[in-house]
């Protein structure tokens, strides 16, 4: 496979500014482009696509850095690496990083995974989404559906992506007070067709 190694002057800014990874982001983006992908810089992180489709992503943390793979729940993962950052995430998965020597060290296996994305891509593979009817409706916000007239008319006609926000947000604390507390506090915002961000 031909290397395409144009490198993106803005990827170029990003790691003369890394503090922390940035031994490690020069090697992830070496091998990254021996690939043959093109890099461009997307929500403020190194980005490599095939055919202007994402493939993967170089973004750090405080504890690790890590190639994020935009399809990665397509990738077979012969070697066990992928992590889901958390169990919401449907499509993303990651290869985490402490220290340049692993990146050096799985060079060979890294090269497979990028390999594999790409193909996933080329194959045209989507992510089948788990729809909003496979994630439960909090009880708290049954009761309030119950409670206020139009409250479930105004949350149905909420797009999916922030009936889904919702109703993770609502389902994530272990005591009933609390998931009863955040349904409250945000009747008036489904009320008024907003989201839990907006």
């Amino acid at each position: 496979m031909e290397t395409d190694r144009r490198l993106n002057p803005k990827v170029d800014d990003f790691l003369r500014k890394s503090k922390k990874w940035k031994e490690e982001y020069e090697k992830l983006r070496q091998i990254v482009l021996d690939c043959g992908l093109t890099e461009e810089y997307k929500w403020m992180h190194p980005c490599y696509t095939f055919e202007n489709k994402n493939i993967v992503l170089i973004h750090g943390f405080k504890e690790y850095c890590a190639l994020l793979f935009h399809k990665g729940a397509l990738l077979k993962d012969p070697y066990g690496i992928l992590i889901q950052q958390t169990e919401n995430v449907q499509a993303a998965r990651q290869i985490r990083f402490t220290h340049v020597q692993e990146i050096i060290d799985m060079e060979p296996m890294l090269k497979v995974y990028i390999e594999e994305a790409i193909e996933v891509e080329r194959s045209g593979l989507e992510i089948q989404y788990k729809k909003n009817t496979d994630y439960a409706i909090p009880e708290e916000l049954h009761h309030k559906f119950d409670e206020i007239p139009g409250l479930k008319t105004a949350f149905e006609a909420l797009t999916p992506g922030r009936q889904r926000a919702y109703i993770l947000y609502f389902s994530q604390p272990k005591q009933p007070k609390t998931r009863v507390s955040r349904v409250e506090k945000y009747v008036k915002q489904i009320l008024d067709g907003k989201g839990l961000n907006d």
